[in-house]
């Protein structure tokens, strides 16, 4: 009887051990190492708020990883990484990946981001409508010439980063794209490739995501906007001004005139209170949103600065 109370004792002893060690090994808010993966349109960004995180908390670590958003996501719901940027909730096939899991998850937006229309210097053209879009996307219209008050004529070659990246799945679902066979479309390895090809090609018209550009502070930034024109882009069919043409910058995402706008999410399979937590509270509690408006997009809780003005 003795023996058999004994080890009774030893077992509930190792398992009580065991329970403690995997307790010590969870990351918290502040301490651990996870790994994020995120959409390469958004690299500045999310280089940016997880060096800033991991300077406040030294023992915060990310793994940072970049791929094609559906990509990104599928690594997320694999277990391959514990949270995703991208530009869009789950799909409900996606949703119930985790369910079946039994995980709840969460998902923030965390931001209003756009997709930068840009051209080379060489080519004066910096206005275009949403329905001249609609009509590059459709296949009719396939020639600069046949852009309103163009300067140049060729064929207008659409560059994107990826073929399976946020800036040409947005695009595609915006104008209600399903077949792309016949466009001219080139696809680049990176946003920054794609700065690199609109340079050296006066008829490519590129698109990224706006946070590249929008820097003023970053000497990338200067760098990347050298010799580029972003083009301002109107949701009317016939503006009256320039003053109906939107560039994707911050103050035309807050104010909802930019049209190709989108939202910003972080999605997180996280199940405890940990280091995915911290940076998503980061984010839209805490000063973290002054990182999204340093680097030119609209963040979805702007930073309260309170000022007291003595007398």
């Amino acid at each position: 009887m003795k023996s058999l109370l004994l080890t009774l004792a030893l077992v509930v002893a190792v398992m009580g051990c065991n329970s403690s060690q995997k307790q010590q090994d969870l990351d918290t808010p502040s301490r651990g190492t996870i790994t994020v993966v995120s959409d390469e349109s958004f690299r500045p960004l999310v280089e940016q708020l997880t060096g800033t995180y991991s300077g406040i908390y030294p023992d915060a670590k990310f793994n940072v990883v970049f791929r094609p958003e559906k990509e990104a996501i599928a690594m997320m719901l694999r277990d391959s990484a514990r949270m995703v940027f991208c530009t869009r909730p789950l799909t409900k096939n996606e949703q119930a990946v985790l369910d079946g899991r039994k995980i709840v998850g969460k998902t923030e937006r965390i931001a209003t981001d756009g997709v930068a229309l840009i051209t080379g210097k060489a080519n004066r053209d910096s206005l275009i409508t949403m329905d001249e879009l609609r009509g590059l996307f459709s296949g009719q219209i396939t020639d600069w010439g046949q852009l309103k008050g163009s300067t140049q004529s060729g064929p207008v070659t659409l560059v994107f980063d990826n073929g399976n990246g946020s800036n040409i799945d947005f695009v595609l679902r915006t104008f209600k794209v399903t077949d792309v066979s016949k466009l001219r479309l080139f696809t680049a390895k990176s946003n920054r490739e794609v700065i690199e090809y609109v340079r050296q090609n006066p008829r490519a018209l590129g698109f990224i995501g706006v946070n590249w550009i929008s820097d003023g502070d970053e000497p990338l930034t200067a760098e990347l906007s050298r010799d580029l024109r972003v083009l301002g882009v109107s949701a009317k069919a016939n503006p009256a001004s320039r003053d109906e043409y939107f560039q994707p910058f911050q103050r035309s995402l807050g104010l909802q005139d930019y049209p190709l706008r989108r939202p910003l999410y972080i999605i997180s399979r996280e199940a405890h209170s940990g280091l995915g937590g911290g940076l998503i509270n980061y984010l839209a509690r805490d000063v973290g949103s002054l990182i999204v408006e340093k680097l030119g997009l609209w963040p979805t809780r702007p930073y309260n600065r309170e000022v007291y003005i003595q007398k």
